[in-house]
Order: C-alpha cells, then structure tokens, then sequence
C-alpha cells in the first residue's frame, strides 16, 4: 500500500514529529511505501531518525514566515495556499498512492478535493478548542473563532477523522467518520524509574499553550516546603528568555530539548503538566512506561484518559495553580504514595503500546 503523510515539518522534537516518525517507521517496516510530504522543513534534518525505506519531499512553501504578522498573514497566506495546493496536487497525482493522510496543517481544506485517486484521511493531534483557546482578542479573536468553526466542517469530508480521545471526539460533534486512535508510546522501559530522586520534570515546547508561568508560579509556593527538591523543564521555544527570568531565585534548572527520554524519565519522581489544552500529552504517556506518577491540569483534552485520579497520578481543577501547588507537595512528602501511584501507571502504560496502537491504523487502513 502506497501511504503519504502531510505534515509542516519534522524538524521539531515535539510529541506529534515523535509520533509520526515511529507510525512511518512500523508502516515501511511491515512493507508499506511510506512518503512524508512537508512545506516547512527547508533542508532542516529531521528531530528523530527515520528509516531509509520512509521517502520525504518538502514543498517549500513557507506558512512560518508570517508567524505572529496579521497583516502579512492575510496578505501572503492565500497565496501559499494556492501555491500548496499546485504543488501538492502535482505530487499526488504523480504519485497516485492508496492512502493520503494530513496531520492537519493547512493542506485539510482543500486535500479532499484532489483527484488522485487516494482515500483522504484527516489525523488532529489538537483538541477542537485549540484555536479558541488562546483567548485572543480583536481581529485574532474573531479569525480564531472563524477558523474554528470552519474545522467542525472540514473534518467531515474526509474518509476517516482520527482523534485522540473520547472526550476530543464529541467536541468535534461526534461525526460519523470519526475514529478514536491514542498515540502510541515507543518505549517501555523494562525496570521503572526508582523515584528516589528529589526531581520534578517538565516537558514540552517553551510557549504559552504549555502553560509553564502556570507551573514555575505554583513551584514558587511548592519550594519552601520542599528542600533538596529541584524542577527540571526539558524543552526550548520562543517564551524561555522569560520564563527563566520568572523562575530567577528558585531551584529550577532549563535543559533545553533532550533527544534522550531516558535522561529525563530516569532520574525524576513526579512528571508535571500545566497546559491550557492538549490533545493527548505525550508527556504523560512517556511518564507512565517509566513508572513516574504526574500531577496534571484537567486540561482539555488526554490527561483525563491516562489520569486516573489519585491511582495513577493527580488531576487538579484547570488553573488552580495553588491546588497544582498542594498536589505535588502531597508526592514529594509521601514516598510510599509516590511509589504506588507509580506502580499503577507503569501497569497502565501497557494499553498505549505501539504495537496496540498500530494494530488500529492497520485495521483502519485496510478496511478503507
């Protein structure tokens, strides 16, 4: 079966390049012809390997130049679009694979309308309220409130729409093409992390949907009470010069990305997450095939499929960074609840093997 992935680009070590990369890598594997087609990669190598059998092609064509520029946005934008469909259309039509899946960055709108003769899938690795979420203001506002709405109609053209969660799937409206496929985890360590260390870790991009001023705010109240203890934020990203300033006087440490998950898995007790909206944290998958139990905003949407609260880990009211506060104090002074709770998401971690997961791209790519 000829397979192509639409994505902006794999130069990001982020959760859904992560995801990609290993779905691509098992596809070519089981004999599969795997193509990624990018438009941002620009001769950047990619974040995480892929196999030699996994062709890519960038299309260049430039969406991230007129990031956070309204006006050059609404001037360039429909021309990159038109420019992308040109070329993308071109490359199907030459191509003519069996399959033609779209991680959702700017080619959903009009990749159902080509004519190449593959089934068109849509796969989101964000929740329905990503768009809204940022709680802009004025003209961002309303275009983010166009723009979400247009997604509730988008994602019914396709032959499938995969989402990440239950939850996910009735705020998209529960559409008949829907399907729900987790992420898959690509490793399970086989001996679990001895949280021991006096270590809380943090993972992700340094930008405003992580949410990590939300997080250094509650390791302010967390630190007195915690002596010894350190909060280690792995990743990189546009907000870092502030939030280290933020941060300036605490025992917190920046490690920038890490392509090890072993570096930041192995030597942590507790995992944190603080963001505004996920759609399923890969963070929290990760944690559990270490064994570390996670503190976690209720966040739309994932920590509440992998969270069950107060077994596996803590869900704390969306924003109530004290509660975030009293949460991780709760683990950090009870070594056998921390143990525990470990324990029980190092079993759960299981259900999010990659080789589970494949199993339903599999079926669902062999049933269209």
């Amino acid at each position: 079966m000829k397979i192509v992935y639409t994505i902006a680009g794999l130069y990001r070590p982020a959760g859904m390049e992560r995801v990609l990369t290993e779905k691509a890598s098992r596809l070519a594997a089981a004999g599969h012809d795997v193509t990624i087609v990018t438009t941002e990669q620009k001769g950047r190598p990619a974040a995480f390997p892929l196999p030699e059998n996994v062709r890519t092609v960038d299309l260049e064509i430039g969406y991230e130049s007129d990031n956070g520029r309204l006006l050059s946005k609404l001037i360039h934008h429909p021309w990159r679009v038109l420019l992308h469909r040109i070329r993308l259309s071109k490359f199907l039509k030459d191509l003519r694979p069996d399959v033609t899946i779209s991680l959702f960055c700017h080619d959903e709108r009009f990749l159902p309308s080509i004519k190449d003769g593959s089934k068109k899938v849509l796969e989101v690795h964000f929740s329905a309220f990503k768009r809204i979420q940022y709680g802009r203001k004025g003209l961002w506002g309303f275009l983010d409130r166009m723009r979400a709405g247009n997604d509730l109609k988008v994602v019914r053209r396709f032959e499938r729409f995969v989402v990440l969660t239950n939850e996910d799937k009735e705020y998209w409206g529960s559409p008949e093409n829907a399907v729900v496929i987790p992420n898959p985890v690509p490793f399970r360590t086989g001996t679990p992390a001895a949280l021991t260390a006096k270590r809380v870790a943090a993972v992700g991009r340094l930008a405003w949907q992580k949410g990590f001023d939300r997080l250094i705010e509650a390791w302010r109240k967390v630190s007195p009470q915690a002596p010894g203890w350190e909060l280690s934020i792995f990743g990189d990203g546009e907000l870092r010069d502030g939030l280290e300033k933020q941060a300036e006087g605490l025992p917190v440490t920046f490690h920038g990305n890490v392509a090890d998950p072993e570096e930041i898995y192995r030597n942590s007790s507790i995992i944190a997450l603080t963001s505004h909206y996920e759609g399923l944290p890969m963070v929290l998958l990760e944690a559990e095939a270490y064994g570390i139990p996670a503190v976690s905003f209720d966040c739309k949407c994932g920590p509440s499929d992998i969270i069950r609260n107060g077994e596996n880990g803590i869900l704390v009211k969306e924003g109530d960074v004290e509660g975030f506060a009293e949460a991780l104090l709760s683990l950090i002074g009870n070594k056998t609840k921390r143990l525990e709770m470990g324990a029980s998401a190092y079993a759960d971690s299981e259900k999010w093997s990659a080789d589970k997961i494949m199993e339903q791209w599999t079926q669902l790519l062999e049933n269209l």
